[in-house]
């Protein structure tokens, strides 16, 4: 497995805010191990405090090579098989109350992007799927080819915020209705068709770029699983406790800006990042899909009735 390569975003900052305090026994979950990057830099201190750490992942292929990158820490990791979103009953399996810290990293992985038999990349050719989890069944062939126009509009406006989303749903109909999309190649195309040569020339980046973005987040409910975690932190974060997560999206990172204000307001949790931190100029040049990245954190405050944690 030595192909195997991830870089985790804005490592040294999740650990610096995951465990300056870490408690004995403490439990910390990686509801996005994916390649194992962020629960590495993490497991050496949950460990000498005798702690586990859940590391969670649709992707069977990702805690395949999660297993193999921590297998020195097996002893600490219980890797489980599913969506950050069902976070309680994860623990609950686990006979798990709360955790101490939780992490998500939103973004897709390199191995994602570098796989052209997942189709999530514009820029090889290859199947029209973008699903994390390779056993769900909506692919985003499935999306292009049976939603109608209205709908098609609404994601690739919303999720890919797509100047030119009214007309490329347009011509993806046009298209469909000769021949189903069934490649990336094929949705590339019908993408530049439909936007006007003048404007991909002046694009910073490649045109299909934005509808991508909006079907990936389409087939794998993205949102949807996003705004169940955040529901879920007054129950499954101890007092104490630390959420970091990373998002790569306005929409995303919207949500949990808004859903961590919230939280601020009840006097039972501090937002710990005033304004979102993001990658110094030395990661990004190193690590260009970091670019993009936002964390923000929340710490859910200790009562004066619950005391500290030994």
């Amino acid at each position: 497995m030595t192909d195997y390569e991830h870089i985790s975003v804005m490592a040294n900052t999740v650990v610096s805010l995951l465990c300056a305090e870490l408690p004995h026994h403490s439990v910390i979950v990686d509801g996005t191990v994916g390649g194992g990057g962020h629960t590495l830099r993490i497991a050496p201190f949950v460990e000498d405090k005798g702690g586990k750490i859940i590391g969670i992942d649709v992707d069977d292929y990702a805690l395949e090579k999660a297993r193999f990158a921590l297998d020195r820490y097996k002893k600490t990791i219980v890797f489980r098989k599913g969506n950050f979103a069902d976070i309680k009953e994860h623990l609950a399996a686990l006979d798990i109350a709360q955790a101490n810290g939780i992490v998500l990293d939103l973004g897709v992985s390199s191995f994602h992007l570098d796989d052209p038999d997942r189709g999530f990349s514009f820029m090889q050719s290859g199947p029209l799927d973008m699903r994390m989890d390779k056993s769900a069944g909506l692919t985003a062939a499935d999306v292009v080819n049976t939603y109608d126009e209205s709908r098609l509009y609404e994601i690739i406006r919303n999720y890919g915020e797509e100047r030119w989303s009214r007309r490329i749903v347009k011509f993806i109909v046009e298209q469909r209705k000769k021949s189903p999309l069934l490649t990336t190649d094929d949705l590339v195309q019908v993408i530049k068709n439909a936007i006007p040569a003048k404007f991909r020339r002046s694009h910073s980046i490649h045109p299909a770029t934005r509808t991508f973005q909006a079907l990936r987040m389409e087939v794998n409910n993205e949102l949807g699983a996003l705004e169940s975690l955040l529901d879920a932190i007054p129950d499954v974060l101890a007092p104490g406790g630390v959420v970091v997560i990373i998002s790569f999206h306005s929409l995303e990172d919207r949500k949990v800006k808004m859903r961590f204000r919230e939280l601020h307001k009840t006097g039972e949790f501090q937002v710990l990042t005033k304004k979102p931190l993001v990658p110094d100029d030395l990661e990004i040049s190193a690590n260009r899909r970091s670019r993009s990245a936002k964390l923000r954190a929340l710490k859910k405050l200790v009562q004066e009735d619950e005391g500290e944690e030994s």
